[in-house]
């Protein structure tokens, strides 16, 4: 099942732009590799299982992966076939801001080679770009 939030204070919320690079939650803080996003986007609540079940799969339940984003944007659509006007479509699925320089996942407590392979698999399921981040890079 994909993450939503419990509950929000407002059901449709203003579509804002995504400016700038990511300030908050650009560094590792629990794991040693990360993925992490180079282009701005509206990531999906689909779009991230999709990846932490690529990820959790790669790396066989071993070590402990960390989520550092949540989807709290309602993106709302009108539906297909319908005229111009009468108010803001119902909400259709829930997005996260994603901003350049954003930590995605972080790996811990596995090999990090492994742990290479599984973000950037997961990083494949994924309509941007992202790299992979180490906390200290030993060859």
């Amino acid at each position: 099942m994909a993450l939503s939030p419990k509950r929000v204070m407002h059901r449709k919320v203003q579509r804002g732009r995504i400016n700038g690079n990511a300030t908050r939650g650009n560094y590792l803080d629990f794991g040693d590799v990360a993925l992490v996003a180079l282009e701005p986007i509206w990531l999906s609540a689909k779009q991230l299982e999709a990846a932490r079940v690529a990820l959790n799969r790669k790396l066989n339940r071993k070590g402990q992966v960390w989520i550092r984003v949540f989807p709290d944007k309602p993106i709302s659509k009108h539906p297909a076939d319908s005229r111009m006007g009468k108010g803001k479509g119902a909400p259709e699925y829930w997005a996260c801001v994603i901003k350049p320089g954003q930590i995605i996942f972080e790996i811990g407590g596995v090999d990090v080679a492994l742990a290479e392979q599984a973000v950037t698999l997961a990083g494949s399921k994924l309509p941007i770009k992202t790299k992979v981040a180490y906390k200290t890079r030993v060859e």
